[in-house]
C-alpha cells in the first residue's frame, strides 16, 4: 500500500514527464523542414514568424496569374521550386511546409498542368510551385497552387510571406492588375462546364463564329434592331457616356424553335471581333456569377444565355429560381458597364412576369417570329446553294411549305439529292417537289413539327395553360427546396436551330 511519500514522488514524476513531453513538441515545432530553411534562406527571417496573406483565384484565372507571375519572378533559375511528398502536400497549408512537428517537407519537382490559352493553343503552368520573387528590392515568396476538387480545394490559390506586409499587399494588387492587363480571357469566346465533382471546372474557349448578315434569314429591320442594340451601343460609347446615359443593355430575342435566334447571336458575335463574349445555356447557365465577373473584368462584352425559359431552379438547397439569379447579375453591373445580356426564349410567357416585375433589366425584346414566304423563300435559295433548282420550284416550294423553318428546308433539300440519287439522275425540280409533297403528307407530321414547323392549330401539349406554367413557375421559386417545376414541352424543338455545328451547342 502506498503511502503519503510515495504518491508525491508518483505525482513529481508525471509532472516532469509532461514537462519533458512539452519540451520535446516545442523542439520539434521550432524545427524548421528543408523547405523552410531555404525560405528562411530567401526571406532572411524565420518564415514562421511572418503572417500568411491569401488570395483564392478562380480556377479558370490560374493561367493569368501564372503569366502574371513570370514576369515578376524574372528568368532567375533559382526563382521556382517544388515540394516533394505525398497527396498529403495538397492538404497542407504553406506554414505546414515551413515547420512540420511529423512530416520533413522537403524541395522537390515543380507541378505543372496544361492549360488552354484559347481554342487551339494550350500554356504550361504551374499547379504546385514555390517562387522566391524579389519585388521593389524585397523578398517575397508565393506558393502557386491549382484547384484540386478530389481534394476538396474548389479555387485555385496564392499564399504570399514577405516580411513587410504593406509589401505583401502592393505585391497582390500588382499580380491582379498584371492578370488583367495579361488575361488570356480578354476578347475571347468562352464558356463555361462543371467538373464531376460539381465545381466550376472553369472556362472553355471557343472559335468565334464567321456568320455573315447574309446567312441570316429574318424579317426586314430585325436584324438591323439587334445588332443596333447590341453592337452599336459599343460603338457610340464615347458619345453615350459624354451625354450622361447607361452602356449596359439587356436583349431578349424571342419566337419558336428554328426561327434563327442561334444564328443571330453568332452573327453578333462575328460583329464583335475583339470583344469578350461568354455562351451559356442549359446547366451551364448556373456559371452566371462567373461569366457576369469575365464580363465586368473584360469590357466591352457580351453574355449569352440561351433557353433561358427552360431554366427553373437551381439544383441545390436554395430555392431561389436561377432565373431571378440572372437578373440579379444583369442588375448588379454599372450603367456605364459596357456589357450586353443577350438572352433567347422559345416561351417568352414564362419569363414576362419575371422581367416585368424587374423593369430595367431587359431594355429591347425582339420577337423573332416563324418565317414568312419572302424569307422561306430566301431559306430555300440558301439551302439549294449549288443545286439545279430552278427559281420557279423554289419560289412553289416556299409557298406550300407555311410554318416553316430552316431545318426544314435543309432537310427538303437533303431528301432532294437522296431522291435523284435513287432513281439514278441529277437533281431536278421534281425531285424538289416530290421531297415537298412527302415531307407535307399527314403520316410526316411528327417529322414536321421536329424540324421546327408550327401551325395555327397547334396547341400546348404540356396540358396545362400558359398562365398556370408562369403561377406554378413562380410558386415553385417560394416553395420548398426541390419543389418540381414544370419544363415546357417544347423543350425538345431546342436542341437544335440551324446548324449541328453550332458553338453555341
Amino acid at each position: 500500500m502506498l503511502d503519503d511519500a510515495d504518491r508525491d514522488l508518483m505525482r513529481a514524476f508525471a509532472r516532469f514527464l509532461d514537462h519533458a513531453n512539452e519540451l520535446a513538441a516545442t523542439e520539434q515545432r521550432a524545427t524548421l523542414t528543408p523547405i523552410g530553411e531555404r525560405l528562411r534562406e530567401h526571406l532572411g527571417v524565420d518564415p514562421q514568424t511572418i503572417p500568411v496573406v491569401t488570395e483564392e483565384l478562380a480556377d479558370h484565372r490560374l493561367v493569368d496569374a501564372d503569366i502574371a507571375l513570370d514576369e515578376l519572378t524574372g528568368p532567375d533559375p533559382d526563382g521556382l521550386v517544388g515540394i516533394a511528398g505525398d497527396d498529403g502536400r495538397f492538404h497542407s497549408s504553406i506554414s505546414e511546409f515551413v515547420a512540420h512537428a511529423h512530416t520533413r517537407w522537403s524541395l522537390g519537382p515543380v507541378s505543372y498542368a496544361a492549360r488552354a490559352t484559347g481554342p487551339d493553343t494550350t500554356r504550361r503552368v504551374v499547379s504546385f510551385g514555390l517562387r522566391l520573387i524579389t519585388f521593389e528590392g524585397a523578398p517575397v515568396v508565393v506558393l502557386q497552387r491549382g484547384a484540386k476538387p478530389e481534394y476538396g480545394r474548389s479555387t485555385a490559390m496564392l499564399e504570399v510571406l514577405a516580411v513587410d506586409q504593406d509589401l505583401a499587399t502592393t505585391f497582390l494588387a500588382r499580380v491582379r492588375a498584371l492578370m488583367i492587363e495579361r488575361s488570356v480571357l480578354r476578347g475571347q469566346v468562352l464558356s463555361f462546364v462543371q467538373s464531376q465533382y460539381g465545381a466550376d471546372a472553369g472556362a472553355t474557349f471557343l472559335r468565334r463564329p464567321e456568320t455573315t448578315a447574309d446567312d441570316v434569314v429574318l424579317a426586314d429591320g430585325v436584324l438591323d434592331e439587334v445588332v443596333a442594340h447590341v453592337v452599336g451601343i459599343g460603338e457610340q460609347r464615347e458619345a453615350l457616356l459624354a451625354a450622361g446615359q447607361h452602356l449596359k443593355r439587356g436583349v431578349l430575342l424571342y419566337g419558336p424553335p428554328g426561327t434563327g435566334k442561334t444564328l443571330t447571336i453568332r452573327h453578333l458575335l462575328h460583329r464583335t471581333e475583339g470583344v469578350t463574349a461568354v455562351l451559356l445555356t442549359g446547366s451551364s447557365i448556373a456559371a452566371i456569377g462567373a461569366a457576369a465577373e469575365v464580363a465586368r473584368t473584360f469590357q466591352p462584352s457580351i453574355v449569352v444565355l440561351e433557353d433561358i425559359d427552360l431554366v427553373a431552379m437551381e439544383r441545390d438547397m436554395t430555392p431561389q429560381p436561377l432565373l431571378f439569379e440572372v437578373l440579379d447579375a444583369l442588375d448588379g453591373l454599372d450603367g456605364d458597364a459596357d456589357v450586353a445580356f443577350v438572352m433567347t426564349t422559345n416561351r417568352v410567357s414564362v419569363l414576362e412576369r419575371a422581367l416585368a416585375d424587374r423593369p430595367g433589366r431587359v431594355d429591347l425584346a425582339v420577337e423573332v417570329p416563324l418565317p414568312g414566304l419572302p424569307e422561306r423563300t430566301r431559306l430555300f435559295r440558301r439551302y439549294a446553294g449549288a443545286l439545279p433548282f430552278s427559281d420557279e420550284a423554289l419560289a412553289q416550294a416556299a409557298e406550300g411549305a407555311e410554318g416553316t423553318t430552316g431545318s426544314f428546308a435543309k432537310e427538303l433539300m437533303r431528301r432532294s439529292v437522296l431522291g435523284a440519287a435513287m432513281r439514278g439522275g441529277e437533281p431536278s425540280d421534281a425531285d424538289l417537289l416530290d421531297a415537298l409533297e412527302s415531307l407535307l403528307t399527314a403520316r410526316s407530321a411528327l417529322t414536321r413539327k421536329l424540324l421546327g414547323t408550327r401551325g395555327t392549330d397547334d396547341e400546348d401539349e404540356s396540358g396545362i395553360e400558359t398562365e398556370d406554367m408562369v403561377d406554378f413557375a413562380f410558386v415553385a421559386g417560394q416553395g420548398e427546396p426541390g419543389f418540381p417545376v414544370i419544363v415546357p414541352a417544347e423543350a425538345l424543338d431546342a436542341l437544335d436551330e440551324d446548324d449541328d455545328d453550332s458553338p453555341l451547342r
